[in-house]
């Protein structure tokens, strides 16, 4: 896996402060996607150790909410086995914490994933630029969902983020 950034506390991607994974590579291509630069599965610099301790020294800190997964997309193909290892692992070793993950995937068509059981919220869907709307919270555009994945999958319906 490769990524571009890791962000530290951040407060536009989740709940609370955050540290935010930008990781490398997606084939959605959203037209006006904020992050074109990630596309490329190829891009940025590869994630190592030290890039998972320096997460783990920001989720060590009781001020941080949680981990939220962006890009590029985590779910690409190049991502999902390194990205559902590493959420497994945050969960196990910091079971307050949340975890986010964005994704131009809708929810239906993923899931059935292992990464799935280990987050707390999925905005799914692709950005949509003529639908564009920056007064939404958590989501560039409507057509994407901030989905309670606990609730979800208790339910078995998306449940949305309240």
């Amino acid at each position: 896996m490769r990524y571009h950034n890791i962000t530290k506390d951040d407060m536009l991607n989740g709940d609370g402060l955050r540290v935010v994974l930008w990781v490398a590579g997606c084939s959605h291509h959203c037209k006006g996607c904020q992050n074109p630069i990630t596309w490329d599965p190829d891009g940025g610099i590869p994630f190592e150790q030290k890039d998972k301790e320096e997460i783990f020294e920001q989720l060590d800190q009781s001020y941080i909410e949680g981990i939220t997964f962006s890009g590029g997309d985590p779910l690409h193909e190049k991502n999902i086995r390194e990205v559902t290892e590493l959420a497994k692992e945050i969960k196990k070793k910091y079971p307050d914490k949340t975890i986010w993950l964005y994704t131009g995937y809708r929810w239906e068509e993923v899931k059935n994933l292992e990464i799935i059981k280990y987050l707390d919220v999925m905005v799914d869907g692709r950005f949509d630029l003529a639908a564009r709307d920056v007064t939404l919270q958590w989501k560039g555009s409507p057509n994407q969902r901030v989905i309670d994945v606990p609730k979800t999958l208790e339910i078995g319906l998306v449940v949305l983020h309240a």
